[in-house]
């Protein structure tokens, strides 16, 4: 399923949402201008390696977060920080939402790098900024439960579909649950407990970090 829109207007601009995506997109485009062995390279020297957890370094952690695989890995997941990072943004405001931000993505990290070495696979390095924003759809169906969006379900693009925000990030969570049981841990491709670490610290960390008595009264959208 593709998200298409929500029906959640946002009181501010989201800066740091959009700052987010260009800067993806500013370092997906330098990675494109890499021959293969040179990218092979940035890629290990700036991903996160599952042995480099147990040495504490953050700093890879965070700039994993900006490193892309091809363009549906980097398409997909700023669609996904577009409709559902906005409104996350627009809740907890600039300094908390990009505390949040990478705080899911340590935790996707964390727990990704665990199975890795768990299943004996400590040079596999992980790239992505799918973990923290599974952790951004967590927070998302906690604050907004009630939200609609707007769907296009493969294979029928011709049509749309206005699904509860609830359903969608449920069976979008299901999905991952699923994959990652099927899926041999610590190999390549998807990072599946990337996705579901970063989705259960940012389930627990929106209720440590939002304030629902500061919030003004939501209103919502009409989808068509």
């Amino acid at each position: 399923m593709f998200p298409i829109k929500d029906n959640i207007p946002t009181r501010t601009f989201p800066f740091l949402t959009v700052l987010l995506i260009v800067l993806n997109v500013l370092i997906f485009g330098y990675e494109l201008t890499l021959p293969p062995q040179m990218l092979q390279a940035f890629i290990h020297q700036y991903g996160l390696l599952p042995v480099d957890i147990l040495s504490l370094r953050i700093d890879k952690v965070i700039t994993s977060m900006f490193l892309h695989g091809g363009f549906a890995h980097l398409f997909g997941n700023m669609l996904f920080l577009w409709i559902f990072g906005n409104n996350v943004e627009d809740a907890l405001g600039k300094i908390k939402f990009i505390l949040f931000y990478l705080l899911s993505g340590f935790g996707a990290a964390l727990t990704q790098s665990l199975i890795s070495l768990a299943a004996g696979n400590p040079f596999i390095p992980m790239i992505g900024a799918s973990g923290a924003i599974s952790g951004i759809l967590a927070a998302y169906i906690k604050l907004y439960p009630h939200a609609k969006v707007l769907t296009v379900i493969p294979p029928f693009f011709f049509m749309v579909f206005v699904l509860p925000a609830w359903f969608f990030i449920g069976y979008w969570f299901f999905l991952q649950v699923m994959f990652a049981m099927v899926t041999p841990p610590g190999v390549g491709g998807v990072a599946w407990y990337a996705h579901i670490g970063g989705f259960i610290t940012g389930w627990f960390l929106i209720d440590l970090m939002y304030k629902p008595q500061k919030m003004k009264i939501v209103h919502y959208s009409t989808l068509r």
